[in-house]
This record gives C-alpha cells, sequence and structure tokens, in this order.
C-alpha cells in the first residue's frame, strides 16, 4: 500500500488558510473581556482546534470531493496530480474530523458542539448529496460563518465558561461573517473555467466575473459601515474612525479589482483581506473595553 508524504499530507491541510478562523477565534476571545493571559491555555486550545484541525479537515474535505473539478482548475494538487495516492485524501478527512471532535472536548460543551457545526458545515459544503459550493450564495455563506462568525462566537463563549456572549459580540460577528461572504468569492475567480465545466455555479459562474467583482466588494464594504456606525453609536469613535479607514484604505485596491476581476483577485486577498480583518480586531477591542457591553460585563 502506497502512504503520502508528510509534506504532500501537510500541503493537503493548507496551513495558509488556517488564519482567518485562527484570527477570529482570537477576536472572540478578545472581545469577551476576559483576561487572556489567566486563560492562556484556554485560548491555545481554541486556536489549534480552529486552524490546524477543524480548518485543516474542511480543506483534506473539499480537496477529496473537488478532485474533479482540480483537475482543470488546479491539476498540481495533491490530490489529482497523484502525489496523494488511492483514496488517503477521503482517509485524511475522516481522520482529522474525528481528530478535531476529540479536541473538543477540552473546551467544554460549547466547543464540542461549535466544533461539530463547524465540521458538519464543511462536509455539507464539499460532499453530496448537499454540496453547497454548487451554489456560490450557498457555499459561501457555509464557509463564512464557519470560518468568522462561528469561529469568533466560539472563541466569546469558552472565556465566558460556555455561556452565550452578548448580544454585540454576537452582532459583529454575525456583520464580519457577512463581510466574509465577499472575502470567500475572491477564492473562486481562479476557477471559473474548471467549475463551469463541472456545474458548480460560484458567483463569478453566475453574475460574470465583473458582476462577482461588484457583488463581492459591496458585500465586504457594506457590514463594515454597520460596525463603523455601532461603534459610533456605542460610544467608541476613534474606534469607529479606525474601521472606516481601514474600509477605505481597501477601496482601490476594489476599484482596480472590478476592472480586472481574474487578475486582481489575488492582490485583494493579498492586501484587502488583512485590512478588513484589521478591523475585526479593532471592534473587538471596543468590545473589550466596554463600548456597546451590558454593564457588569465590561472588562
Amino acid at each position: 500500500m502506497d502512504y503520502p508524504k508528510l509534506s504532500t499530507v501537510a500541503e493537503l491541510l493548507k496551513p495558509i488558510t488556517w488564519f482567518p478562523p485562527v484570527w477570529a477565534f482570537a477576536c472572540g476571545a478578545v472581545s469577551s473581556g476576559r483576561s487572556l493571559s489567566d486563560n492562556w491555555t484556554l485560548v491555545l486550545a481554541g486556536l489549534i482546534l480552529t486552524g490546524p484541525l477543524v480548518c485543516a479537515s474542511s480543506q483534506a474535505v473539499n480537496d477529496w470531493f473537488d478532485r474533479h473539478v482540480d483537475a482543470i482548475n488546479e491539476p498540481q494538487r495533491p490530490i489529482p496530480s497523484g502525489r496523494m495516492p488511492g483514496r488517503w485524501g477521503l482517509y485524511i478527512a475522516v481522520l482529522w474530523t474525528v481528530l478535531s471532535l476529540l479536541w473538543a472536548q477540552a473546551l467544554g460543551p460549547w466547543g464540542l458542539y461549535a466544533c461539530g457545526l463547524a465540521l458538519l458545515l464543511s462536509w455539507a459544503y464539499s460532499a453530496p448529496p448537499l454540496r453547497l459550493k454548487n451554489d456560490g450564495w450557498l457555499g459561501n455563506a457555509a464557509c463564512a460563518l464557519s470560518y468568522e462568525g462561528l469561529a469568533w462566537i466560539t472563541g466569546a463563549a469558552v472565556m465566558v465558561g460556555g455561556m452565550m456572549p452578548a448580544s454585540p459580540i454576537v452582532v459583529l460577528a454575525l456583520l464580519y461573517s457577512l463581510g466574509a461572504h465577499g472575502i470567500m468569492t475572491l477564492n473562486d475567480f481562479k476557477a471559473v473555467q474548471g467549475d463551469s465545466q463541472m456545474g458548480v455555479r460560484s458567483l463569478p459562474v453566475q453574475l460574470g466575473v465583473v458582476g462577482a467583482a461588484k457583488a463581492a466588494c459591496l458585500v465586504m464594504l457594506v457590514p463594515q459601515v454597520w460596525v463603523a456606525l455601532l461603534l459610533l453609536h456605542w460610544g467608541a469613535p476613534s474606534h469607529a474612525l479606525a474601521v472606516l479607514l481601514l474600509m477605505l484604505a481597501q477601496l482601490p485596491l476594489m476599484l482596480r479589482f472590478i476592472q480586472s476581476p481574474v487578475e486582481k483577485a489575488l492582490s485583494v486577498s493579498a492586501f484587502g483581506v488583512p485590512l478588513f480583518v484589521a478591523g475585526m480586531m479593532v471592534s473587538a477591542w471596543a468590545l473589550r473595553l466596554g463600548y456597546g457591553m451590558p454593564q457588569g460585563l465590561a472588562a
């Protein structure tokens, strides 16, 4: 029996993709207002769960069920290239799913349930019969909720003993999940040809590349405006201004992206998305300082 090389397994699990849920979990932990240093083992366990375990699981699941599409779009990937032999892609996806559930128990009931939901969404996104990724609206919504909103809320929940976080935390997590829908669309521009041939109705396939680029930018921008308005309403004008400035810095990148969607999607991902996620941490710190939080929950 052929076994994959460890370097090939690492490539399948895509460490570069772990950052968004890890960052969102960190934002949740910060927004909770609880001491990070006093709860560092809990924070570390959560960061490992959201990135190297749950996100890595979703990458393996997606690559296995996308192997036929990847053979057209990205034939150099581990599975279509043959560097991941036999059904090892599926075996690793199942193994990492089980490891994620076992690890999640360290975060208590909330961590386990949130992990289970995130894994369910990842399998529903890629695997038949649901295969949510066949529709760009549904598939990107599932990814965005799992990578951003669910990770953020979980980060806050486990810091407060598994209780539901305060409503401002949930509201910001959901707004940034909506914005992340646009970020997920950025990943679809490199695969338009294969998606079209294989019946995957990504937004660039449904709306055309220019229409999808406009939609992605709009979906990224509107939630950031709402976050800034909420922060202003909660009495945090400096944080609101920071979020707006970070958003305005994204506009030149987005304008060039709309003019050349396929060529410039990577530049928005590389330079625009970091500005977006920086705003997440700014707003998380505003909550940590007590702005908008119910009296008695401020740090």
